[in-house]
């Protein structure tokens, strides 16, 4: 017994070593990967005293090797775009890429900073090699580790080349002089040693030139394949998370609540959520740049998709971003969605039919607020409200998202396509939660609609975000 004890002792032992060995090569900066290159300058900068660095750092030159050329601009600023940098680095009402914007966590809230080259209080002190590390590897400037709500986990696909040209761009902008607020994260979420444990857990920096494509898929493929796992970061919604807010590997793109927005992300790999293998290519380019498929726009077109748009979060996404992707790349994307293999959906019991009194409570509920738009049948009106008979989004196990559209309302984003969406309006103040539940569950089960009942509580959670 007392050598199993000393054996285990032992084991326990040799393995806090190694992870103390481990978090401190991440704090030095020496636990990157086989495609972790750093720079003789960045070598330097890890070897120093962050903040002797930050205070003793030469101003480098403001552009990359070559030169940042109008169209080398032009590629970042079209990169910066699919990223949609601008979504978490501008506040609302503030100045492009100025910084400010809370970004609100599990652990705290997070405020984009400032990438405009102010030389005080943004990039202006950067060199490309500095902006390709934060974006590779997570670190800043001055060699601290940065939070993953920057989804370096998915920009380390980034090649040096895309890398570069974001930077061209952003040191092209106007400098604007604004300091950036600092994070309120709860303890131990504000120290570099819970980053750097995160990090050992959950970061590999990827290789980030390009040699991660499958010869076997394609070129368009592959370039769908890049830009959905790399710049666009679908994953960083559609990824379901753990408790300490990594991605769940063996679920990638499988749909999760995005955290603390209270949003859920469906299932790219479910038709049963926000598939689309079995789509028109077509309708799936729509989707992405207008945020309306084709059956949804007027007048009618021939496809065999039904009316979908977009709303919530990912009005944002296509109204800031994917309404710009080019032609190519928005097909390229829609090849990649269309090839994910499909996720077997879990089996599960029939939910109960509904409570004969909820669903009367609702249908009256239905008939004085929402038939004139949606029908009397659920069946919509095409080019300005979706169907709801039929509608996966509608339909999903998780009500969250029916729910919030009930209380808040909102729009499909204004695009090219679609310059001037309909919209819906809030009835967070004119309907009680026992109203929402009632009306959620009816448009639910009615006109061959079946899914689960929406609870009080369920609304209660949604309408206080808890």
């Amino acid at each position: 017994m007392k050598r199993v004890f000393w054996t285990l002792a032992l084991a326990l032992l040799v393995l806090a070593g190694a992870a103390g060995v481990l978090l401190l090569r991440e704090l030095r900066g020496e636990g990157g990967g086989a495609g972790d290159r750093p720079s003789v300058a960045q070598a330097a900068a890890d070897a120093a005293p962050t903040a002797a660095s930050a205070a003793s750092a030469p101003a480098p030159v403001a552009a990359p090797v070559g030169a940042a050329t109008a169209d080398l601009r032009a590629r970042g600023a079209y990169l910066a775009r699919v990223g949609n940098c601008m979504g978490c680095h501008t506040a609302r009402g503030g100045a492009p890429y100025a910084g400010g914007r809370a970004i609100e966590t599990p652990f705290g809230t997070l405020y984009g900073p400032n990438l405009t080259p102010d030389a005080q209080t943004g990039l202006g002190r950067w060199t490309a090699d500095d902006f390709w590390r934060a974006l590779h590897h997570g670190r800043a400037r001055d060699g601290r580790l940065l939070y993953p709500a920057f989804p370096y986990p998915d920009y380390t696909h980034v090649t040096r080349a895309d890398a570069d040209a974001i930077y061209a761009y952003l040191q092209s902008l106007p400098p604007v002089a604004q300091q950036n607020r600092a994070h309120a994260l709860r303890f131990p979420y504000d120290t570099q040693l819970a980053l750097a444990a995160w990090r050992v857990l959950f970061f590999t920096p990827g290789r980030g030139d390009g040699a991660d494509a499958d010869p076997a898929r394609g070129a368009q493929w592959n370039r769908g394949a890049y830009l959905v796992n790399g710049l666009a970061h679908c994953g960083a919604c559609h990824t379901p998370r753990n408790l300490l807010g990594a991605s769940q590997a063996d679920r990638v793109l499988g749909g999760g609540l995005i955290p603390a927005q209270n949003w859920y992300a469906p299932a790219l790999d479910r038709a049963s959520e926000a598939g689309v293998a079995h789509w028109p290519r077509e309708d799936v380019v729509a989707l992405l740049r207008t945020g309306l498929t084709r059956a949804a726009s007027a007048p009618p077109a021939a496809s065999a998709t039904p009316q979908a748009s977009v709303s919530g979060p990912m009005a944002e996404v296509v109204l800031r971003s994917t309404q710009y992707l080019s032609d190519a790349d928005a097909h390229a994307i829609a090849t990649y969605l269309q090839a994910l293999p499909e996720r077997a959906v879990p089996p599960t019991p029939d939910a109960p039919a509904p409570p004969r009194r909820l669903m009367q409570r609702g249908a009256e509920i239905y008939r004085d607020h929402c038939a004139q738009c949606h029908g009397a049948q659920g069946q919509g009106e095409r080019g300005a409200f979706p169907a709801l008979a039929g509608n996966r989004a509608v339909l999903l196990a998780e009500p969250t998202n029916l729910v919030r559209m009930i209380l808040q309302g909102g729009y499909a984003p204004a695009t090219a396509g679609n310059p001037r969406p309909y919209g819906m309006p809030p009835y967070h103040q004119l309907l009680g939660d026992e109203d929402v539940a009632a009306v959620a569950t009816f448009v639910r089960n009615a006109w061959g609609n079946h899914a689960a009942a929406v609870d009080n509580i369920d609304v209660y959670h949604v309408r206080d975000r808890r």
